[in-house]
């Protein structure tokens, strides 16, 4: 692998579970689940709708999207150079470990929003072994 092969082989999903250990670390309010979760709901804004309803957007709204954009450039990613992807499969299974330990084991990690990350880092592992597999099954035929 080259000098930047270890930056390509990086889950980027690793981006969003930093944010939100940061976002939920770093703010005053204790470490508990519920003191999380009350952060990561508050609305930071809203947009009026047309039938005159308001939408109010959180932080967890932002970072699910955002987190889900990041799914779909992992998922494209995935189809790449097969010795970058397996480093990547790997650095992605250590993220999800590393997830579902800070989930178990920290309070905070026990929100909704934090599960659907850990969800996302899971199909991440999944389709990426699915993908591989099925473009090795091709290069044999």
């Amino acid at each position: 692998m080259g000098r930047f092969a270890v930056f390509a082989a990086a889950p980027l999903l690793a981006l969003p579970v930093g944010l939100y250990n940061l976002f939920t670390l770093t703010l005053a309010g204790g470490y508990h689940s519920t003191d999380a979760n009350i952060r990561l709901t508050a609305p930071l804004f809203e947009f009026k709708t047309a039938p005159g309803g308001l939408w109010p957007v959180s932080v967890a709204d932002l970072l699910l999207a955002a987190s889900l954009v990041v799914l779909f450039v992992e998922l494209v990613k995935s189809a790449g150079s097969r010795r970058i992807a397996i480093a990547n499969h790997a650095l992605s299974m250590v993220l999800f470990v590393a997830c579902l330990v800070e989930m178990l084991v920290f309070p905070a990690f026990a929100t909704s929003t934090f599960f659907l990350i850990i969800l996302m880092v899971l199909l991440d592992v999944l389709a990426g072994f699915v993908i591989t597999m099925a473009q090795a099954r091709d290069d044999s035929n």
